[in-house]
Protein backbone atom coordinates (compact mmCIF):
# COMPACT_ATOMS: atom_id res chain seq x y z
CA UNK A 1 0.00 0.00 0.00
CA UNK A 2 2.74 2.47 0.97
CA UNK A 3 4.89 1.49 -2.02
CA UNK A 4 1.95 2.22 -4.34
CA UNK A 5 1.55 5.64 -2.74
CA UNK A 6 5.23 6.54 -2.98
CA UNK A 7 5.39 5.37 -6.61
CA UNK A 8 2.55 7.69 -7.56
CA UNK A 9 0.01 4.94 -8.22
CA UNK A 10 -3.57 6.01 -7.63
CA UNK A 11 -5.09 4.25 -4.64
CA UNK A 12 -8.77 3.46 -4.80
CA UNK A 13 -10.93 3.52 -1.71
CA UNK A 14 -12.35 0.28 -0.41
CA UNK A 15 -15.98 -0.49 0.33
CA UNK A 16 -15.23 -0.80 4.03
CA UNK A 17 -17.01 1.74 6.17
CA UNK A 18 -19.60 2.69 3.57
CA UNK A 19 -22.51 1.17 5.49
CA UNK A 20 -24.30 2.78 8.36
CA UNK A 21 -22.39 2.03 11.52
CA UNK A 22 -23.69 3.33 14.80
CA UNK A 23 -21.53 3.28 17.86
CA UNK A 24 -24.34 4.56 20.04
CA UNK A 25 -25.28 3.21 23.43
CA UNK A 26 -28.46 1.80 21.97
CA UNK A 27 -31.70 1.37 23.78
CA UNK A 28 -33.25 -1.12 26.12
CA UNK A 29 -35.04 -3.95 24.41
CA UNK A 30 -37.51 -6.45 25.73
CA UNK A 31 -37.18 -10.20 25.40
CA UNK A 32 -39.93 -10.19 22.75
CA UNK A 33 -38.17 -7.44 20.76
CA UNK A 34 -34.91 -9.39 20.72
CA UNK A 35 -36.74 -12.44 19.39
CA UNK A 36 -38.45 -10.32 16.72
CA UNK A 37 -35.18 -8.65 15.69
CA UNK A 38 -33.34 -11.99 15.44
CA UNK A 39 -36.15 -13.58 13.42
CA UNK A 40 -36.41 -10.52 11.15
CA UNK A 41 -32.67 -10.56 10.48
CA UNK A 42 -32.63 -14.27 9.69
CA UNK A 43 -35.70 -13.92 7.44
CA UNK A 44 -33.92 -11.13 5.52
CA UNK A 45 -30.81 -13.19 4.72
CA UNK A 46 -28.84 -11.85 7.70
CA UNK A 47 -29.17 -8.22 6.59
CA UNK A 48 -27.88 -6.67 9.82
CA UNK A 49 -27.89 -3.18 8.30
CA UNK A 50 -31.61 -3.34 7.57
CA UNK A 51 -32.33 -4.57 11.11
CA UNK A 52 -30.20 -1.80 12.60
CA UNK A 53 -32.14 0.85 10.73
CA UNK A 54 -35.58 -0.63 11.35
CA UNK A 55 -35.20 -1.29 15.09
CA UNK A 56 -32.66 1.44 15.98
CA UNK A 57 -30.14 -0.90 17.59
CA UNK A 58 -26.42 -1.39 17.06
CA UNK A 59 -24.85 -3.85 14.66
CA UNK A 60 -23.06 -5.71 17.44
CA UNK A 61 -26.30 -6.25 19.33
CA UNK A 62 -28.15 -7.55 16.27
CA UNK A 63 -25.22 -9.83 15.44
CA UNK A 64 -25.04 -11.17 19.01
CA UNK A 65 -28.80 -11.79 19.20
CA UNK A 66 -28.84 -13.64 15.87
CA UNK A 67 -25.88 -15.78 16.94
CA UNK A 68 -27.52 -16.60 20.30
CA UNK A 69 -30.89 -17.28 18.64
CA UNK A 70 -29.31 -19.70 16.16
CA UNK A 71 -27.37 -21.58 18.83
CA UNK A 72 -29.85 -21.63 21.71
CA UNK A 73 -33.24 -20.59 20.42
CA UNK A 74 -35.49 -18.05 22.11
CA UNK A 75 -34.34 -18.94 25.63
CA UNK A 76 -30.80 -17.84 24.76
CA UNK A 77 -32.05 -14.26 24.29
CA UNK A 78 -33.21 -13.93 27.90
CA UNK A 79 -31.25 -11.47 30.01
CA UNK A 80 -30.07 -13.51 32.98
CA UNK A 81 -27.63 -10.99 34.42
CA UNK A 82 -27.72 -10.74 38.18
CA UNK A 83 -30.12 -13.61 38.70
CA UNK A 84 -29.15 -16.85 40.37
CA UNK A 85 -30.95 -20.13 40.01
CA UNK A 86 -33.21 -21.13 42.89
CA UNK A 87 -31.62 -23.73 45.18
CA UNK A 88 -34.01 -26.46 44.03
CA UNK A 89 -32.85 -26.09 40.39
CA UNK A 90 -29.17 -26.65 41.19
CA UNK A 91 -27.52 -29.99 40.54
CA UNK A 92 -25.23 -31.60 43.15
CA UNK A 93 -22.04 -30.04 41.78
CA UNK A 94 -23.53 -26.52 41.66
CA UNK A 95 -25.05 -26.97 45.13
CA UNK A 96 -21.65 -27.99 46.55
CA UNK A 97 -19.93 -25.04 44.87
CA UNK A 98 -22.52 -22.70 46.36
CA UNK A 99 -22.06 -24.26 49.81
CA UNK A 100 -18.27 -23.84 49.56
CA UNK A 101 -18.72 -20.21 48.58
CA UNK A 102 -21.04 -19.61 51.55
CA UNK A 103 -18.60 -21.31 53.95
CA UNK A 104 -15.64 -19.32 52.58
CA UNK A 105 -17.57 -16.07 53.08
CA UNK A 106 -18.49 -17.10 56.64
CA UNK A 107 -14.88 -18.10 57.33
CA UNK A 108 -13.62 -14.73 56.08
CA UNK A 109 -16.15 -12.93 58.30
CA UNK A 110 -15.12 -14.95 61.37
CA UNK A 111 -11.42 -14.33 60.67
CA UNK A 112 -12.06 -10.57 60.52
CA UNK A 113 -14.14 -10.75 63.69
CA UNK A 114 -11.35 -12.68 65.43
CA UNK A 115 -8.70 -10.18 64.29
CA UNK A 116 -10.87 -7.31 65.56
CA UNK A 117 -11.35 -9.03 68.94
CA UNK A 118 -7.57 -9.55 69.28
CA UNK A 119 -6.91 -5.91 68.41
CA UNK A 120 -9.52 -4.73 70.90
CA UNK A 121 -8.01 -6.95 73.62
CA UNK A 122 -4.55 -5.53 72.86
CA UNK A 123 -5.84 -1.95 73.09
CA UNK A 124 -7.58 -2.67 76.40
CA UNK A 125 -4.40 -4.30 77.75
CA UNK A 126 -2.35 -1.19 76.85
CA UNK A 127 -4.78 1.15 78.59
CA UNK A 128 -4.92 -0.89 81.80
CA UNK A 129 -1.15 -0.61 82.42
Amino acid sequence: MISKYTNGVEIKSTRKGIGLSRMNKGRKTTFEERIEIAQYTIANDLDYQKSMEKYDVSYSQVYAWVRKYKSGGEEALKDNRGRNKPAEELDDHERLKLRIKELEARNEYLEMENALAKKLAEIRRRHTR
